[in-house]
């Protein structure tokens, strides 16, 4: 079964490499990827490369910000008693990090508490909630972060047991309407950026308590690196405030004060440099993998200790844990390939739809979104109980939102939600193959066949001659990269190979290409898996700071390999 080939796309005007750009205001590279994405000029732009943490918008412009912070200040001042209720990734474990770190500064000794994935669900399911008030003296105020905007059943019920509830989160609202709360402080139902993360909205909420009390002995700059981790794991645009605040983070995360993210990045070979990449690749899955195998209160442990030597043993449990998430991951996939080899065909389906009881319910999500990008097709892949339930994960393609192909394909689910490009959903085992056919027509009357074929956008053709550290650290001015603006993707003409591909563990390959009379290096994540043709070859590519016991090189990471056009 083979996957379907992209097309290479070359984005706008060819490159031309002419030193400086016009007014030798910009390398020429970073002048040519400024055009192609769009970006503002002038003195606008000037803040997009290097944004500064003055140009933070008013945290007020939040729609109910200011009833929030008026009714955790009186929370705050009367000794009350209050929980954090958070989600069990990383955004939901961090944004929990946040608000307790917040609500300490001010003197106040906040409960935390997280669902269990597989047997509670995600967001304030009944079982969690019951759970939740077993656990712990019940709370004067429930503050639920990174989830809670839809859960208006369950947030009625908190209301009529005498407790009140603010909401902090970035999902998209019901169309039920508002839940019953103090306040929703969610910029996607009115007010402010609606691409932050959740942790993003706590941090606002953090900076406007400061606005209206300030503390001379806290520092709002110390919560930024696990804002920026929530950002990137969390996959929202990297634009406006989320940009400022990852650049900001990640600047700080290597010599940060917390122990926990110290520790994080010993454990996974940071070797003193932070990047998307590092955060996305190393942090977020060792943070999300103890969600994934239900102890997501030792990922929480680790961001809030203040013990290196704890924060060292925690970050090498979630590293273990993370082992295990690669397991079952290796596990999943492998028989979802079965499946599709007997019964999928990627020219005719337009969707991917499987499901199985051996499966386990925390590692989905990864293989789905595997799934999707290997086959470009929307994915859900379903792990089903003794019962005959099943909870899945989807992720989707550009054009194809999962919130509104759950709102069509309703009658077949127990319940489902999330974002356009990735969501969860609930089903019994005997209706997957209803699903998997609305799913379907779904797709195919929201799209056109052109919007389903693959597609690789390359920025700009270039020759190894021009690749350089000079050229990258031009290039890295647009950092830090991630949804809504991406790592620039290169293209390099008539490259062949100087001596065999070495093959790596987890199929990688490692690539000593020539161009002419120039050579580089290149790393081919997964290549060992694909059917490639006889050079010469055309190669898309990123390109990466590589820093090696002490030698600092550009290292090019393969995307994709065709054979060479004429």
């Amino acid at each position: 079964m083979r996957t379907p080939p992209a097309d290479w796309i070359l984005r706008g005007e060819p490159f031309q490499d002419h030193g400086k750009g016009r007014g030798d205001a910009f390398p020429a590279i970073l002048e040519h990827l400024i055009r192609q994405r769009g970006l503002p000029t002038g003195e606008h732009l000037e803040a997009f490369l290097r944004p500064k943490l003055r140009d933070l918008g008013d945290p007020f412009e939040i729609g109910e910000m200011r009833e929030a912070v008026v009714r955790i200040l009186r929370a705050i001042d009367g000794g009350e008693r209050v929980c954090i209720y958070g989600d069990y990734d990383v955004d939901g474990v961090t944004s929990i990090a946040v608000m307790r770190r917040v609500l300490h500064a001010y003197g106040l000794e906040p409960r935390h508490f997280i669902p269990r994935r597989s047997s509670e669900g995600y967001g304030l399911s009944r079982a969690a909630l019951a759970r939740c008030m077993r656990e712990g003296a019940k709370p004067d105020l429930l503050i639920a972060v990174d989830c809670g905007t839809v859960s208006l059943d369950e947030i009625a019920e908190l209301r009529a047991d005498g407790i009140d509830v603010i909401v902090v989160d970035h999902h998209e609202p019901s169309p039920r309407g508002r839940p019953e709360v103090v306040a929703l402080v969610n910029p996607k139902c009115g007010g402010g950026p609606a691409y932050l993360c959740a942790a993003g909205v706590c941090f606002k909420l953090a900076h406007a308590m400061l606005k209206e009390r300030p503390m001379v002995n806290f520092d709002l700059k110390e919560l930024l690196e696990l804002v920026a981790v929530a950002t990137i794991a969390d996959i929202v645009p990297m634009v406006g405030e989320n940009r400022l605040l990852v650049r900001h983070g990640l600047k700080r995360l290597p010599q940060t004060l917390n122990p926990g993210l110290q520790a994080l990045q010993e454990v996974s070979g940071m070797n003193g440099k932070a990047t998307s990449m590092d955060v996305g690749f190393r942090i977020g899955p060792r943070l999300n993998a103890a969600g994934r195998m239900d102890v997501p209160e030792d990922a929480l442990a680790t961001l809030l200790t203040d013990c290196k030597r704890l924060a060292l043993d925690l970050a090498e449990k979630l590293d273990g844990y993370n082992k295990r998430r690669q397991t079952h991951e290796s596990q999943i996939r492998r028989e979802a390939m079965e499946m599709l080899e007997a019964s999928f065909d990627p020219a005719r389906d337009p969707v991917i739809v499987l499901g199985s009881r051996s499966w386990h319910p925390g590692v989905v999500g990864i293989v789905a979104s595997r799934l999707m990008r290997q086959f470009h097709k929307p994915t859900f892949i379903i792990a089903i109980d003794e019962s005959g339930m099943g909870k899945g994960s989807g992720r989707s393609i550009e054009g194809v939102s999962l919130v509104q192909a759950i709102h069509a394909c309703r009658h077949h689910l127990a319940a489902g939600g999330g974002h356009d490009m990735a969501a969860g959903l609930s089903i019994q085992e005997g209706k997957m193959d209803a699903f998997r056919k609305d799913f379907a027509d779904y797709v195919l009357g929201a799209t056109e066949a052109e919007q389903r074929q693959p597609k690789l956008r390359v920025d700009a053709e270039i020759g190894f001659e021009q690749l350089s550290l000079e050229f990258l650290a031009d290039y890295e001015l647009l950092q830090p990269f991630g949804n809504g603006n991406p790592q620039p993707i290169f293209m390099a003409s008539g490259v062949n190979l100087s001596r065999p591909p070495v093959h790596m563990k987890n199929q990688h390959l490692r690539l000593n290409l020539r161009q002419g009379y120039a050579e580089q290096d290149a790393v081919f994540f997964g290549g060992g898996e694909v059917v490639l043709p006889d050079p010469p070859w055309d190669i898309a590519f990123t390109i990466d700071r590589n820093t090696f016991r002490g030698r600092t090189s550009l290292q090019i990471v393969i995307q994709d390999i065709r054979a060479a056009r004429a």
